[in-house]
């Protein structure tokens, strides 16, 4: 007898035998024990999770000999034909290869008469997505209002492309996709059921690979079996797929975490003879990171996953937890633009590079700054640097040696310093100021290319304030509007501006309302960057009081703004429908106007005003 792939072998005849989705199987359950049975059902998810199963399945329910249950009894002649592939009253359509209108209609022709041998006539519409336009308005009146003895059972990977006026006609059931610690369990006792030798790691690649679909880890598992004749070992699975053996994760993170950089490229070469995805590498050594974040935090191990627990605690004993979630940190962001890198073993080599050059600032490394104060020593090469607005962390540049006493060498090249006198010997600051500026430019370009910073954040504030003198206000709340526009301010503190209508401005004092919607606004230091701004405008320093009243009355600039915005657009609409070239084209090509597409034309002025 020829041999059947697994997945066909180990399809479930029974809801009892389906791998997850409870959420779907108790309600046809329940609908089919309680005789609450709607005429269409739509089951959608990514590929392999058991939507054409569970379609089957539930027409045999329907047709079974001994009763509609969700139990079919899988012996009567109407399970036994179900189970073939063979029942006459299942009708299995593959929407993909019959998208036309005739195709439906010549299809919906025989949706009147009776079931031949069956108690249902069952349609299964499979990818339904596929059909045309023309074929889902041919199927929606049936859809809606078929014969009694007719049901509609769809499945469909995509179904945004429905249309809702089909959605709307059916039962809709999400399938999810199964993690990879239920899939283990499920192969490993389907290899012991077809007494196959494996390896636990070896499935547990296949049952990760496999992505949430269970005919995926099938199929693979078939691949696996006649990779290895027979056997199912780690070495073999991890050659099939391309992947490589978490040892030698454990060895590149050991790597790093000793700071050993020759190590790190050499096990990076080890890894390139696999020739591997490195955006897929550099995934697992983040999953890796995780599972020791978890052991730091919860001594817990995600089950599932083939890990050498007895590694991974040693990480977590080893390795701090705030260097665990700078270099998760800066794995995902070097995951990120790895596709803009020359290439990904490159990218892949400077993340692993990054996570060596910095180091979490935790706050000891300013005690050496704070005790030298008042002493006339300059800071050491070692102070941290602030981090940029909206980092993740705090990042310092790695402690240099500590100072000395003794005068420093003067650069090949350069006239001997004079050492008579104290004058003339070198000051601490024309060193260490060197290596406080390299130490800034590194991190400050790392943490301009990674970080999104506030533009507020760019606008310096070292320098004094001038002082000025009350301003006298005489404000009315219609000029607000012009008055947000000629402000010197942009970012969140513009975004407060902008949301908010005048109540009053007398003497020197602001009196703002904020639109309820935008409360977040209020945070005191966008206040008082708008409190100086207007400062600044009104030739005179300003007292600024902001409210957030449960119902505001009045027309905020924003408000403003986008009622314009919308009446040019809808006047937009309207001079490309009411054009005569425009109603004539649609008469003569039965078309339609699409208006979600137009958009005003800016104007040169308009922009200009902006």
């Amino acid at each position: 007898m020829a041999y059947e792939a697994l997945a066909r072998r180990w399809r479930p005849r029974q809801f009892s035998e389906m791998l997850g989705q409870e959420h779907v199987l108790r309600a046809l359950s329940n609908a089919l024990d309680q005789d609450r049975l709607h005429h269409a059902y739509l089951f959608t998810g990514t590929r392999g999770v058991g939507k054409t199963t569970i379609a089957r399945i539930f027409a045999k329910s329907l047709n079974c000999q001994k009763g509609v249950s969700s139990t079919p009894c899988g012996e009567c002649s109407a399970c036994k034909q179900v189970d073939e592939g063979r029942f006459l009253d299942l009708i299995e359509v593959d929407a993909a290869s019959r998208t036309g209108v005739d195709d439906t209609r010549e299809l919906l022709d025989n949706v009147a008469y009776a079931p031949g041998s069956g108690r249902y006539k069952v349609y299964l519409i499979d990818e339904v997505h596929m059909f045309s336009k023309s074929s889902f308005n041919a199927l929606l009146k049936t859809l809606e209002e078929p014969p009694p003895h007719v049901k509609f059972l769809l499945a469909t990977t995509d179904p945004q492309k429905l249309p809702v006026t089909v959605l709307s006609r059916c039962l809709q059931f999400n399938l999810k996709q199964l993690p990879a610690q239920s899939l283990l369990p499920y192969l490993e006792k389907l290899l012991k059921s077809e007494k196959v030798e494996y390896e636990t790691e070896g499935v547990a690649h296949i049952a990760q690979a496999a992505d949430g679909s269970v005919r995926d880890s099938l199929s693979l598992l078939d691949q696996a079996i006649a990779h290895g004749q027979g056997h199912v070992k780690a070495d073999d699975v991890e050659a099939m797929l391309g992947r490589f053996s978490p040892s030698r994760l454990y060895d590149l993170l050991d790597a790093v975490a000793n700071a050993q950089g020759a190590e790190i490229f050499t096990q990076v070469e080890a890894l390139a003879e696999y020739v591997p995805d490195y955006n897929f590498v550099l995934g697992e050594l983040l999953a890796l990171l995780h599972q020791v974040a978890l052991l730091q935090n919860v001594d817990k191990i995600r089950p599932g996953e083939a890990h050498d627990e007895k590694r991974l605690r040693h990480f977590a004993s080893a390795i701090s937890a705030e260097d665990i979630q700078l270099w998760y940190q800066i794995g995902l962001i070097g995951r990120r633009d790895m596709p803009y890198a020359p290439n990904p073993q490159q990218s892949f080599e400077m993340t692993l590079i990054r996570m060596l050059a910095f180091k979490p600032d935790t706050g000891a490394q300013r005690a050496p700054q704070q005790a030298g104060a008042g002493t006339g020593v300059a800071p050491a090469a070692s102070q941290p640097v602030p981090p940029p607005s909206g980092a993740a962390f705090p990042v310092a540049a790695p402690p240099a040696a500590p100072p000395v006493e003794a005068p420093l060498e003067a650069p090949r090249g350069a006239p001997a310093a004079r050492t008579d006198s104290p004058a003339a010997a070198p000051r601490p600051t024309d060193s260490t100021t060197t290596g406080r500026a390299a130490s800034n430019a590194e991190v400050s370009a790392t943490a301009a290319m990674n970080v999104a910073t506030d533009p507020e954040a760019a606008e310096p504030d070292t320098a004094p304030a001038p002082t000025l003198p009350p301003a006298v206000l005489d404000w009315k709340p219609d000029q607000w509007l012009s008055i947000v526009d000629e402000l010197p301010v942009s970012g969140m503190p513009l975004q407060l501006a902008r949301n908010c209508v005048l109540a009053s401005a007398t003497g020197n004092t602001v009196h703002l309302l904020l639109d309820p919607e935008y409360s977040t606004l209020t945070a005191p230091r966008w206040k008082e960057r708008l409190r100086e701004k207007m400062s600044v405008y009104a030739n005179g320093e300003v007292q600024l009081k902001v409210e957030v009243p449960k119902t505001l009355e009045g027309s905020t600039p924003a408000l403003a703004a986008k009622q314009a915005e919308q009446a040019r657009l809808e006047h937009a609409r309207s001079a490309i429908e009411d054009d005569p070239v425009v109603q004539e084209i649609c008469k003569q090509f039965d078309g339609t106007v699409s208006t979600g597409s137009i958009k005003p034309i800016v104007s040169d002025e308009d922009q200009e005003e902006k």
